[in-house]
C-alpha cells in the first residue's frame, strides 16, 4: 500500500506544516510586542509634551510678574536685585568664639558641667 517514500514524504510535509504554524505564531507575538512598544512610546511623548506646555504656561513672563506682584503687595515682599545675591565665595568668614556661646543664647545647651564645650556643626556638646 503505503511506501516507505510515501511516509518519508508525508512525515516531512506535517513537519514543515508544524514548523511554519510555530514560526507564524512566533511573528505574531513580536509584532504584538512591537505595537504594544509603539503605544507607550505615544503614551510618553504625549505624557512629555504636556509637561512641556505646562512648563511654558508657568514659567510665562507675564504670570511670573504677576505672581511678583501678589507676592509683594500681600505679604509685602520687596522685589530682589541683582546686588541682593551674593555668592558663597563672596561671604567674609566668621571664626566662631567660644566664649560669645552662652548658655543664656543656646538655652542652656553651653552648660556642659566645666569642661570646655565642643563645637560641632553649630551644636554644643
Amino acid at each position: 500500500m503505503f511506501r516507505t517514500s510515501d511516509i518519508v514524504l508525508i512525515a516531512v510535509m506535517v513537519s514543515a506544516a508544524a514548523l511554519t504554524y510555530k514560526t507564524k505564531r512566533e511573528a505574531e507575538e513580536q509584532l504584538a510586542a512591537v505595537h504594544k512598544i509603539q503605544a507607550q512610546i505615544r503614551y510618553e511623548e504625549d505624557t512629555i509634551d504636556l509637561l512641556k506646555a505646562d512648563w511654558s504656561l508657568l514659567t510665562q513672563p507675564s504670570r511670573l510678574q504677576k505672581l511678583t506682584e501678589i507676592y509683594k503687595s500681600q505679604l509685602g515682599l520687596e522685589a530682589v536685585n541683582a546686588r541682593q545675591i551674593v555668592g558663597l565665595d563672596d561671604l567674609p568668614a566668621k571664626p566662631v568664639n567660644i566664649e560669645d556661646l552662652s548658655s543664656q543664647r543656646l538655652g542652656g545647651m553651653a552648660d556642659v558641667g566645666g569642661k570646655d564645650p565642643v563645637v560641632t556643626g553649630g551644636i554644643v556638646q
